[in-house]
């Protein structure tokens, strides 16, 4: 593996949601200027980009204390929280690290920087115990959050910040949704420890694994027998309750992972409604690899009711709206770096729309599922309030908030009737 070309593009990562864009966006469009990565390389860069964004607070913090001034130079300070990253949280030999990095950094500008950052990580293998003992005296480096949001979760959720930030410097767990059609929890464990890979079982159908493995090493995973979803994710199928014949709309539904629920739960008519042509392939992929030919697939903005609705009332609606997704920063650290104070009110007055639109297609005595994978009320409690005062016709039968854990996302949940 070279690890020179993988910490320059983890760095081009960096800068990369620094000027405000996804990190998924930044690593696809990478890997299209370099599809002759080998799968080491890649793995590499999926782990260093990940890792700098997850502690970046903490990285941050250190290479300040070890500066005189800022670093002004974006593509030096990226090469160099990479090359921290790789130091402070991985098993890469710091010796390789140290003089890949300095290379890296010397054919910036005309060399001036080499001996600079040759020192700066140099003194960081000297001091690196002092430097993390500091980083439990300031709140961005001990948390790994900008200020804000750990202020927000200190205020709305007093008993329980401290777990919630704790999880999110975690890596998130894989686990898996067992097809319900063709095995349990149980017996798919049983074909886990003959494929020797271990995991425990988190309810009849779903299996968190002790460690990550490629889907292609998922017994039965091409075949339909199993998915990968969140358990967080795999509760809006339970809360909705897909019944035998009944009409059902999945809003925003790519990437598709709760559409194919939806149907290994019941035989029904499933409508799968997403704006974006390109995830709209991936719903029309799973549904494909899971065996069902049945569901209709319409690209088109929910909003937009005359593009899409043919007049048929839904018996049930999920209504999984686009959100800030703050509840899934485990699996995304950048989405830490890039929402700002009043992103989740800004959202929140898009879901509203949306959600006036699908009322509209929901049969009488039908229930709707509003559901979204943040932690911010904006758009959770006080969506649902909104909600509820704007419809005279509505009422929450349960509503459910579930926040990080060690075993799931953070997702909220309410269910909506029709009187």
């Amino acid at each position: 593996m070279s690890m020179a070309l993988v910490q320059k593009l983890a760095a081009e990562s960096v800068v990369g949601v620094r000027s405000g864009q996804n990190l998924q966006d930044v690593l696809a469009a990478i890997r299209q200027r370099y599809p002759d990565l080998s799968p080491q390389e890649n793995g590499g860069l999926q782990d260093i980009a990940y890792g700098t964004q997850r502690y970046r607070g903490s990285l941050h913090f250190m290479l300040s204390k070890m500066l005189k001034k800022p670093i002004t130079d974006l593509k030096l300070e990226s090469l160099l929280l990479v090359a921290l990253y790789q130091l402070a949280y991985t098993r890469n030999a710091s010796h390789a690290v140290v003089n890949e990095a300095v290379e890296g950094i010397a054919a910036i500008g005309k060399g001036q920087y080499r001996s600079f950052a040759n020192a700066v990580l140099r003194r960081f293998l000297r001091e690196q115990d002092q430097l993390t003992a500091l980083c439990k005296k300031n709140d961005m480096a001990k948390y790994n959050l900008p200020e804000w949001w750990i202020h927000y979760l200190q205020n709305h959720y007093p008993k329980h910040w401290h777990n919630i930030v704790a999880v999110w410097q975690q890596l998130p767990p894989m686990t898996l949704r067992v097809n319900r059609r063709r095995l349990n929890a149980e017996q798919y464990i049983e074909l886990l420890r003959q494929a020797d890979i271990d995991g425990k079982a988190l309810d009849d159908y779903a299996v968190m694994l002790s460690d990550a493995v490629p889907v292609h090493r998922l017994p039965g995973f091409s075949e339909g027998v199993v998915s990968v979803q969140d358990f967080g994710a795999q509760q809006a199928a339970y809360l909705l309750k897909p019944k035998n014949g009944e009409r059902i709309l999945d809003a925003c539904a790519a990437p598709g992972g709760k559409t194919g629920h939806i149907l290994e739960y019941a035989d029904c008519d499933v409508t799968a409604l997403d704006i974006d042509k390109g995830r709209l392939k991936r719903v029309a992929d799973n549904l494909q690899r899971l065996g069902f030919q049945t569901a209709t697939l319409q690209c088109a903005d929910a909003k937009d009711i005359q593009a899409w609705y043919d007049g048929q009332a839904f018996d049930a609606i999920l209504a999984d709206v686009p959100c800030t997704a703050s509840g899934v920063v485990r699996r995304n650290p950048d989405i830490k770096w890039l929402r700002r104070p009043g992103d989740a009110m800004k959202t929140a007055r898009q879901q509203e729309a949306l959600l006036d639109v699908l009322w509209q297609t929901l049969t009488k005595n039908g229930r709707m599922l509003l559901a979204t994978c943040s932690v911010f009320v904006e758009e959770n409690e006080q969506q649902l309030q909104k909600f509820l005062n704007r419809h005279a016709d509505a009422v929450c039968s349960e509503s459910h908030v579930l926040l990080p854990n060690k075993q799931q996302d953070g997702f909220y949940y309410a269910l909506i009737q029709k009187q």
